[in-house]
């Protein structure tokens, strides 16, 4: 039992060669993907060439641990700087902080504050006296441990590493359960401390219990405070909006247990309370509750541990655990079926050609993008609604999914689901649709678990939703939903002049939307939002997709109101804003504009300068072009959004001038080119981003990976497709990495083939394109193409053809 259950840990060749792959793909001029030579093979079982640890440095916050595609549970080490009321990251894991203080249950991939959210119930194996209470242990001294990264292995679905305390950790996952065999040295004690309170920040309460004769700890976490420490209106977030329990059960008794509180430890008791509260630093430290176990592992030094989570209960928890691990089921066994699991989601895309590399960037790029949303309902179809009471399931809807990061997913990431995952993005609207119900027909912009956060800008839900229906998603109670965000887009709320939670995290969904509807844009100084003229922007996205689903819904009512609303973003534009060129600028109640004006401030945006906010018009890139005085100027201005002025690349993050790769306003503006009737550009700047940008190693992720919005922007581009706008299926057409991909969405879909037989490095110049072996003569799809599958075929050239797709009267709109 022992040969089979305790196993060497090997390193991943992704993250042993990775890492110094990665400094040969950062030096100028020298892409990631030719250090190796292609494959024609096609690739059937991408998990295999997946990399978790890609993205967990560098700000890109991804997390290593063991989760599934869409999974409620996600087991993965917690980093420690020395601060127990801090990590090292926002998502909880820094590649590069090799000191961990526990095993947490869930994650969320990519959170850009920091801590971030989740994190809850650590779980750290111990191998000395617990003599002190954990709380009081402040900097992480005592009760944590280091590691190599030569002594961890992370793949899809499995996680394991050993500390230097010489225990092994081996993590593996279904949807809502896990199990674990922790190897203990059978010369010192054997302990598993359980951090109730310790998520990532900080509980308001917790609980937990040990119960010696039947072998099981149980417990409970109320949490949640997301971007509460936040300096621009995070203090308005520090409050609890779910509650996560845990059971776990293991296959051997305790010799002991004790619990703490405080700096109280209690030797031989079996309960314990206590949260943190929601503050940092000295504010916190010292405060929390938890509970240990302890093993006489002199004749065996392995402990198997099986736990399963619930956000409605701990009976659901429990049933969560005996529907998914069965008793018997050990670590390999789960792992097993983990990695099908992730092998089937894959294959929703099965590339051929290209270099390892450039496979390992892509599936990983893929895999991270389908670690969300996340399943939030248990096995029985229960799950916590945001007026914090228990629901179920309506009929025919398979889970209720969370974790809504709109903002960001908006812009490619639900494009990308509704492609390869039509089921599971029509559940995720229905979940936003039924969270919208329960949060009086409010509909958050970041969700999190059952909580409104409030983070960031804008109305994400009116263009996600959308985005949603015009590429066929349909299984949603689609008429109640745009109802519900038409009555938001354009009926006052009684919150709309609050100032809670402004600028970062303003809770009306619609501020002084009286004033907006009234000036046709956001007075930023009476806006009760971020900024106003970000404001505008996110609006007139929002309204425009919402208009192009009511003209597919026969709503022409609603459709010329919400088509004039689409164009506000012109009442910010003012064309003198500068001496040479014209700007998207913040404006005040009274029509003037908000001075002095410098396209690098971020004066009236969110997240972004001037400079990046002007080309954030995708709904209308001819109108900005006029604006702009033309395409040809609009070009030559792009041109230096991604260009240094001696003409070198500037595409990895260059000011605030320049193209930033790692946030959200600009990541479309590559693609741009293709309206402006130079698709040939977009061919060369996206072909350099996908080259520079993202690499293998554990900084290959540009940054904050967003709930796998960056991941899917480089999906899409390595297929040759990207979505024209908010509210369409529309596709823009770039030059494909791969000599072939097959597109095979789960469910009745059409599937998608695209041919590009000569692509390689150097060939990144589209020559000709045919669709479904008809002569394409446009740089983009009309939506038919996403709804319904087809095959395009592309003959590329290592030189640009400046005269393909380029007829002014076919160009995108």
């Amino acid at each position: 039992m022992q040969a089979t259950r305790s196993r060497p840990v090997r390193r991943l060749l992704t993250v042993g060669a990775a890492a110094a792959s990665t400094v040969v793909a950062l030096l100028p001029g020298i892409p990631p993907a030719g250090a190796a030579p292609t494959t024609t093979a096609q690739v059937n079982h991408g998990a295999r060439y997946v990399d978790p640890l890609i993205g967990s440095s560098k700000g890109g916050n991804t997390f290593p641990g063991a989760s599934l595609p869409f999974g409620m549970i996600a087991w993965s080490p917690t980093s420690t700087a020395g601060d127990q009321t801090n990590t090292a990251a926002a998502g909880g894991y820094s590649y590069d902080t090799t000191r961990l203080r526990g095993f947490s249950l869930t994650h969320l991939n990519g959170t850009g504050c920091h801590p971030g959210a989740a994190g809850d119930i650590p779980i750290m194996p111990y191998t000395g006296s617990v003599d002190s209470s954990p709380s009081a242990d402040t900097k992480d001294a005592k009760y944590a441990a280091n590691f190599s990264h030569e002594e961890e292995k992370a793949e899809p679905g499995r996680y394991q590493v050993k500390l230097d305390n010489d225990v092994t950790t081996d993590l593996a996952v279904s949807t809502r359960a896990g199990v674990a065999d922790f190897t203990f040295p059978r010369d010192r004690p054997a302990n598993l401390l359980f951090r109730v309170s310790n998520s990532l920040n900080g509980s308001e309460d917790a609980h937990i219990e040990m119960d010696s004769a039947h072998r099981k700890v149980t417990g409970w976490v109320e949490t949640g405070a997301f971007c509460g420490r936040r300096a621009n209106g995070g203090t308005n977030n520090r409050k609890s909006y779910y509650r996560l329990y845990f059971s776990a059960a293991f296959d051997r008794a305790f010799s002991a247990t004790g619990t703490w509180h405080d700096g109280r430890l209690s030797p031989g008791s079996t309960r314990a309370d206590g949260g943190e509260g929601y503050a940092t630093g000295a504010d916190r430290a010292g405060r929390g509750s938890g509970g240990y176990v302890s093993f006489d592992t002199e004749h065996d030094d392995d402990v198997r541990m099986r736990v399963g989570i619930s956000y409605v209960s701990l009976a659901g928890a429990e049933a969560n655990l005996r529907g998914e691990i069965p008793q018997n089921a050990g670590v390999p066994d789960v792992a097993a079926s983990g990695q099908r699991a992730w092998d089937r989601a894959l294959s929703g895309v099965k590339v051929s050609g290209g270099t390892e590399d450039r496979r390992t960037v892509f599936y990983t790029a893929l895999y991270h993008a389908f670690q969300q949303p996340n399943v939030i309902s248990d096995r029985d179809g229960r799950y916590p609604g945001m007026d914090r009471r228990v629901h179920t399931l309506a009929r025919g809807q398979k889970a209720q999914y969370s974790n809504f990061s709109g903002w960001d997913q908006y812009r490619a990431h639900v494009q990308l689901l509704a492609l390869l995952q039509p089921r599971v993005a029509g559940d995720f609207a229905q979940s936003l649709y039924h969270f919208a119900q329960q949060n009086k027909g409010v509909w958050d912009r970041w969700v999190h678990i059952s909580g409104a956060t409030h983070v960031m800008t804008g109305d994400p839900s009116a263009a996600t939703l959308a985005t949603l229906y015009a590429m066929g998603v349909r299984d949603f109670d689609v008429r109640g939903a745009f109802d519900s965000l038409y009555r938001q887009a354009t009926v006052p709320a009684a919150d709309q002049l609050s100032d809670a939670g402004c600028p970062g995290q303003c809770v009306s969904a619609r501020p002084n939307l009286t004033q907006y509807m009234a000036l046709g844009y956001a007075p930023h100084d009476t806006c009760h939002c971020w900024g106003g003229a970000a404001e505008t922007l996110e609006g007139s996205v929002a309204d425009a997709a919402l208009a192009q689903w009511a003209r597919m819904l026969g709503r022409d009512e609603e459709y010329r109101t919400l088509r004039e609303r689409g164009a506000y973003w012109k009442h910010v534009f003012n064309p003198t804003a500068t001496p040479g060129a014209g700007y998207l600028q913040a404006r005040k109640a009274d029509g003037s504009w908000v001075t002095p004006f410098d396209p690098a401030s971020g004066s009236g945006f969110a997240q972004g300068s001037a400079a990046t906010y002007v080309w954030m018009v995708p709904q209308d890139v001819q109108g900005l072009a006029t604006a702009m005085g033309g395409r040809d100027k609009a070009a030559t201005r792009l041109d230096g959004f991604f260009h240094n002025p001696d003409g070198s690349w500037s595409v990895q993050g260059g000011g605030p001038l320049r193209y930033d790769p790692t946030n959200e306003p600009g990541i479309h503006a590559p693609w741009l080119y293709n309206a402006l009737g130079s698709p040939w550009k977009t061919q060369r700047t996206v072909r350099q981003i996908v080259d520079t940008v993202y690499t293998t190693g554990p900084s290959g992720l540009p940054g904050n990976d967003d709930l796998g919005t960056m991941s899917a922007w480089y999906v899409f581009s390595a297929l040759g497709l990207y979505p024209k706008a908010p509210g369409s299926a529309d596709f823009l057409l770039s030059a494909p990495v791969f000599t072939r991909s097959v597109i095979a969405p789960a469910g009745h879909r059409g599937e998608i083939v695209i041919d590009a037989p000569e692509a390689s490095d150097s060939n990144l110049y589209i020559r000709s394109v045919k669709r479904d072996q008809r002569t394409h003569r446009t740089s983009w799809l009309d939506g038919s193409f996403a709804r319904d599958g087809g095959s395009l075929r592309f003959q590329l050239g290592d030189r640009p053809d400046t005269t393909w797709a380029t007829d002014p009267a076919h160009l995108p709109r």
